[in-house]
């Protein structure tokens, strides 16, 4: 009896921690389908539509053991970002007791659980009815490839593929074809809900609708008579920069707007009157430590900065050269 007693004194005594430890996770579930999701994916897999533009790609947090990826760790990255890649230091974002969950919670569902988070399309979160999209899910789970042909697929699952591609490409998994697929292009088509917060979501909203503020930056500016160094920054432009900055330069679509800080207004007259193409240049070649601007050297060669500059110049706001470096001092002919 003396024995069960304590046995039962243990077990209750064990409860607060085991509460405490249940309510840090739910605290970092929350930040983290609010400001990690869109890179590393609802799943902790990185298989979303961002992952496909970044290089090296974000963290797979399903491929990591308790051994190598232990909460320690997280906070550590949380804290320094990872130079290098598109990983921004959060230690202006969250706080301690932030990054905390956030680990605790990475640590727990993803990597010693491999559970697949939340169900996340529900009437809660702006999803009433999600299984009206039905025809997609083959796509969003990756059953069916994107790159497949429309002239192979079923009336059903054509009407998928628009459907996907209409409302979900932007979170979900891009579909990258396979060595032995035909490749294919999108850019990002679908836009969260106007003033949606998940922490203060509103009684009601629909996923579909209020997305007008930031689709209107997701349309480029036409040129007149593109010169080719300007064609060739335009193709550049909008295939990889306009993810973060938006098609119009101004970085107040969706992605840009989601990311802090934000990305730079390419428009800003306060602060393209002072940029050259020589600082542009730089930060396109090096990044920009502390944001999500990458460095973008290894991928883009000499022409290709030259022909984003032209383009930049053109659309957006004229670029000053560089300042003339300065006069040597005059000589006072001592030996």
């Amino acid at each position: 009896m003396i024995l069960r007693c304590l046995a039962i004194l243990l077990l209750f005594a064990a409860l607060p921690a085991a509460v405490a430890a249940d309510t840090l996770v739910e605290q970092g579930r929350r930040i983290y389908n609010y400001r990690c999701y869109f890179c590393h994916g609802y799943s902790g897999d990185a298989r979303t539509l961002a992952a496909t533009y970044l290089s090296p790609p974000p963290a797979s947090f399903v491929a990591a053991t308790p051994e190598r990826l232990d909460r320690k760790a997280v906070i550590d990255t949380l804290i320094h970002g990872r130079p290098g890649t598109a990983m921004k230091a959060f230690g202006g974002v969250l706080d301690a007791a932030g990054m905390d969950a956030v680990a605790a919670f990475v640590v727990d569902e993803f990597v010693s659980r491999k559970a697949a988070n939340t169900r996340y399309h529900t009437a809660e979160n702006g999803w009433p009815d999600h299984d009206r999209y039905r025809d997609a899910f083959p796509f969003a789970r990756g059953d069916i490839p994107l790159s497949r042909s429309w002239e192979t697929l079923s009336a059903a699952e054509a009407s998928g593929k628009r459907l996907f591609l209409s409302s979900c490409v932007s979170c979900h998994d891009r579909g990258a074809p396979a060595p032995d697929d035909v490749a294919w292009d999108s850019r990002p088509l679908s836009f969260p809900r106007n003033n949606f917060s998940l922490a203060a979501p509103p009684p009601r909203v629909d996923a579909m609708t209020s997305a007008t503020p930031y689709s209107l930056h997701d349309i480029p500016p036409r040129l007149e008579r593109p010169g080719r160094a300007e064609r060739r920054g335009e193709r550049i432009f909008q295939a990889n920069c306009a993810f973060c900055h938006g098609a119009d330069g101004t970085g107040k679509n969706w992605i840009g707007q989601f990311l802090e800080p934000h990305p730079r207004n390419l428009r800003d007259p306060a602060f393209m009157s002072g940029a050259t193409r020589d600082s542009l240049a730089h930060a396109i070649r090096e990044g920009l430590p502390g944001t999500s601007m990458p460095a973008w050297k290894n991928v883009l060669s000499a022409a290709d900065i030259a022909g984003l500059l032209a383009y930049i110049s053109r659309a957006f706001h004229p670029l000053a050269e560089a300042s003339a470096p300065a006069a040597p001092p005059a000589s006072t002919g001592a030996r």
